[in-house]
């Protein structure tokens, strides 16, 4: 299954590959990433999957650069017992120039659900909708942090939220 999501920053493309560098090069990112995936499998955990693993791998590599473009790739794994129960999400974050203090932030990835064919079905009744929020949530905290001056002491200022932000799960691309 594909998930993804995007918003505008309104923030150069210079200085928002330099703030993603720094989160990436920090740590920060590997955080705001499991903050993002343990939010939502609470969530699947309120809707009767006991027990399941909240414990999260984050793998990120760094992606080719270019003046039009920069990125990271990331995994997140659910690990530990009932870890097998989660997706593993691979996805592509990438910042692109919009404008000379525009600069579009997005993510895209897939997912094999767990569990065969009860595993897709499950997906396509409920689960694909918390990836989606998952993805959703995850992109709204990178741009908080890419846009809200989190490094380097630049004075631009993020989008209002949620600008430019994909439509609706269904209603997409994605």
């Amino acid at each position: 299954m594909f998930v993804g999501d995007e918003v505008l920053l309104e923030v150069s493309f210079a200085v928002a590959r330099e703030r993603l560098t720094h989160l990436t090069e920090s740590g920060a990112l590997i955080t705001t990433s499991e903050d993002s995936y343990s939010r939502e499998t609470g969530t699947l955990a309120r809707v009767g999957a006991i027990g399941l693993s909240k414990l999260v791998r984050v793998q990120v590599r760094a992606l080719a650069r270019t003046e039009q473009s920069a990125g990271i790739a990331l995994r997140w794994e659910a690990v530990g017992p009932g870890g097998g129960l989660f997706p593993v999400l691979d996805a592509d974050v990438r910042l692109t120039p919009a404008g000379e203090h525009v600069t579009l932030l997005s993510m895209a990835g897939s997912y094999r659900p767990p569990l065969g064919s009860l595993g897709k079905a499950l997906d396509q009744a409920i689960l694909h909708r918390v990836a989606d929020a998952t993805i959703r949530g995850f992109v709204a905290q990178l741009a908080a942090r890419i846009g809200g001056g989190q490094s380097g002491g630049a004075t631009e200022k993020p989008a209002p939220n949620r600008a430019g932000s994909s439509p609706p799960a269904g209603e997409g691309p994605y």
